[in-house]
């Protein structure tokens, strides 16, 4: 974070309003009240405003909705938040008791009370426990739901912190069991180790009975790195611990804590490590990989042997293969077997993976057609996992299953009325001719008279892809108000691998904003809307899109939701984790670089002399990830232009905006509530 006596000497005459950057200065907050008091005025004044909060908290409260399992040991662990418990308890009962579909869950953490009697705003993260037994963790917890947070040592037993345990002071950064006395630690030990992207790059040893000043250093990464992470996995009855050392967001070094020293593995520093399975390393390749006379190929998964690799030998074996129409998305570890989430045009298949004889085998897992499959849960004690489908239309199932069968688990309620809507894929070709996928939903009934409400959403980055997922926020603020909805899969995310990611990274980036503009006017083609009924919404690298989208095509949309956004792409590498993003962006500073991130900046492409779709832009002081003075600084430059727009700024929340049901309810009856009044009135 800078100061606003900083901001000054860079160049506030060419950034007049640099002191919005200063997150919690007196004059920016100042100005953050103004314009939510002026944007709070308009919305919350219109007639769906309560209506639509009131439902949003309802079906955020419903104590019906389904306990979505963690399986830790012997115990399921479940995350419940409600009307009683605002922030949230954090409760168990035996996996036998879930499977039996019993209601015997045990509070482990109360977080309301934990917030009431330190006087915070906790939010509750996660736990990282002590394998085998799994009766202690680190449980982390942020105050207001930034990407920092506390880590202290709890006993689930006692269901207490543990007395002069270990305790991490607040900080980005990871903690993870080495052995029962000894933690690897990577917090904030000081300015010089920390990245440009205000992530730790060195990792302790911290002994109990010590003090974490005191704790021995491990690794060390170099400084021109991202972050440095540690890694436990528990194989064979015993913790193998690692280390990643992040080059950029897509690269790093991998190391092996071996009892001799450290180890580095050799694979593409491109590739995601995806977990340890029966002595294997599991990685997801970026980029083919010849290892003697074979070559493992782009978006394959595969296994590399540790013990073969410590000896001399580097043994790989392909666990999934996809073609050019399929990609590998996720996984779950089972006792015996691993499960595979993958997707062929964006529809998913999934897969239970077993290995014997140095071989990976594969069997189908049968799921319904055309329906979303999200991993929940898996154990690497029994062969139970957990996962769940859906689609735009269709409530979640939980499914329950291990190496041989599935069985429902659970149904969701449906939470908005769907008995008249349809959903149809598309393909569309992009300016450059690649085929792009895209999802529409609509009611059965619709007229084809380009009048119809329509939204667009899309992400395009960081290799993410977006799914056509039950969602009753979106169902009850748009499709329920008798919207069209239009998901559109382009370039920049996951959809088809690491391909589809490559084609909109860096000078390429132009990709993903010519194919949403190409999905955009498709559906204007189709005669389903027209750009005066036509909106479009994006959040976090979605909010990058939605402020190109405002900028580069105005014609083309009526209005533009920004969510917590990256806009001014000339800075994104000096505010909070911003330099992180270099490798997905490219550098501001490099002279090559600009010239093509200044094309599409938004922040530099707002001009006084050209008409805009009416804007909403809307961020967290709370969020530490992306900076809001992103946000702020594009909302006082549309102002000072006389553009069309809102600005809301929510209290605490973080990335997401909301930390607690009411607050997402709030939020979320603000976002829907500005698209009904600009598209669908």
């Amino acid at each position: 974070m800078i100061s606003c006596e900083e901001s000054k000497t860079i160049n506030e005459a060419e950034d007049p309003y640099l002191w919005l950057e200063e997150v919690e200065g007196d004059k920016a907050l100042s100005w953050v009240q103004e314009q939510n008091k002026q944007s709070g005025a308009v919305i919350t004044a219109d007639s769906l405003f309560e209506p639509l909060k009131s439902k949003y908290l309802e079906v955020f409260n419903d104590t019906d909705k389904t306990p979505l399992p963690q399986i830790v040991g012997d115990y399921v662990y479940n995350f419940w938040q409600d009307e009683t418990h605002v922030r949230g308890i954090w409760r168990r009962m035996p996996l036998t008791a879930y499977l039996a579909k019993q209601d015997t869950w045990e509070v482990v953490l109360d977080v309301d009370k934990l917030s009431e009697t330190e006087n915070k705003q906790w939010v509750f993260h996660e736990a990282v426990w002590l394998a085998p037994d799994n009766t202690k963790c680190m449980i982390s917890l942020s105050n207001g739901g930034t990407d920092k947070d506390e880590k202290r040592e709890f006993d689930v037993t006692t269901k207490s912190f543990v007395q002069d345990g270990f305790n991490v002071p607040e900080s980005k950064g990871n903690v993870v069991w080495k052995d029962e006395n000894t933690l690897l630690v990577a917090t904030n030990f000081g300015k010089e180790t920390m990245s440009d992207s205000g992530y730790p790059l060195v990792i302790k040893e911290w002994r109990r009975g010590t003090q974490l000043a005191d704790a021995e250093v491990v690794c060390k990464s170099n400084s021109k790195y991202v972050l440095s992470v540690p890694q436990m996995e528990y194989y064979n009855s015993e913790i193998h611990n690692f280390i990643l050392n992040y080059k950029t967001f897509f690269t790093f070094e991998f190391i092996y804590l071996a009892p001799d020293g450290l180890k580095v593995i050799d694979f593409p520093e491109d590739a995601k490590y995806k977990g340890f399975f029966d002595g294997q390393i599991l990685l997801h390749i970026q980029s083919d990989w010849k290892v003697e006379d074979e070559v493992f190929e782009s978006g394959s998964l595969v296994s590399l042997d540790l013990a073969t690799y410590l000896k001399g030998k580097t043994m790989v074996t392909t666990i999934y293969n996809p073609d050019e129409h399929s990609s590998f998305e996720s996984l779950v570890r089972m006792k015996n077997g691993l499960v595979l989430n993958t997707t062929q045009d964006v529809q998913n298949k999934l897969y239970t993976a077993t290995y014997a004889d140095g071989k990976w085998s594969l069997n189908l897992v049968p799921t319904p057609d055309y329906m979303s499959v999200v991993m929940v849960t898996g154990s690497g004690a029994t062969d139970d996992y957990f996962f769940n489908y859906s689609n735009f239309i269709t409530p979640i199932t939980l499914v329950h299953g291990n190496t041989t069968t599935t069985e429902v688990f659970k149904t969701s309620k449906d939470y908005f009325n769907t008995a008249n809507l349809t959903i149809d894929q598309y393909f569309v070709n992009s300016k450059d001719g690649t085929r792009i996928p895209y999802f529409m939903v609509h009611a059965k009934d619709i007229e084809l008279d380009g009048t119809n409400p329509t939204l667009v959403y899309a992400y395009g980055g960081f290799n993410i892809t977006s799914q056509p997922n039950y969602n009753s926020i979106m169902g009850n603020g748009w499709l329920a108000q008798g919207g069209v909805y239009v998901l559109a899969n382009i370039r920049g995310g996951g959809e088809y691998g690491p391909e589809w990611h490559k084609a909109a990274m860096r000078e390429k980036r132009q990709n993903a904003y010519d194919d949403l503009f190409a999905v955009s006017e498709d559906v204007i083609a189709k005669n389903i809307t027209a750009p005066e009924h036509m909106g479009f919404f994006g959040w976090s690298n979605g909010g990058l899109l939605a402020g190109v989208a405002l900028t580069q095509r105005p014609d083309l949309y009526k209005t533009v939701v920004v969510g917590a956004p990256l806009l001014d792409m000339k800075r994104f590498h000096k505010l909070l984790a911003g330099a992180s993003w270099i490798a997905e962006y490219g550098d501001p500073d490099n002279p090559d670089d600009w010239e093509y991130l200044q094309k599409f900046s938004p922040y530099q492409n707002m001009f006084t002399d050209k008409e805009y779709p009416d804007t909403f832009i809307i961020t967290s002081t709370k969020d530490d990830r992306v900076h809001p003075g992103h946000a702020r600084k594009m909302a006082a430059k549309m102002l000072a232009m006389n553009h069309k727009i809102l600005y809301h700024e929510t209290e605490e929340g973080g990335h997401r905006a909301a930390s607690t049901n009411a607050q997402g309810a709030e939020m979320w009856a603000y976002i829907f509530t500005y698209l009904n009044m600009k598209l669908n009135r």
